[in-house]
């Protein structure tokens, strides 16, 4: 059974930082492709970077220069450095880890004060 769970999540004023954390379990984590998601009040859930098993990298222009998506195989691990964060970038962010199948954590809130 694939688990997936979110932290790093908070309340940050506008300029500031926060590296978001997705702990996987469940299933061969080198194997799958990863990816990150947000979702804020009145919208749609949103890409916000993807991590493919081989290392290959895309973000959404809205991010692109300001956020880094990376991996740890050998902790199951998917992160997201989140730096110059903008208003903007409240949402609750998402997890994603793609098997066969999808599988998403229950999501950790960002919040960013202007």
């Amino acid at each position: 059974q694939v688990q997936l769970v979110e932290s790093g999540g908070g309340l940050v004023q506008a300029g500031g930082s926060l590296r978001l954390s997705c702990a996987a379990s469940g299933s061969t984590f080198r194997l799958n492709n990863m990816a990150w998601y947000r979702q804020a009040p009145g919208k749609q859930r949103e890409l916000v970077a993807a991590i493919s098993r081989g290392g290959n990298t895309n973000y959404a222009d809205s991010v692109k220069g300001r956020f880094t998506i990376s991996r740890d195989n050998a902790k199951n691990t998917l992160y997201l450095q989140m730096n110059s964060l903008k208003p903007e970038d409240t949402a609750v962010y998402y997890c994603k880890l793609t098997a066969p199948g999808s599988y998403w954590g229950h999501g950790t809130q960002v919040t960013v004060s202007s």
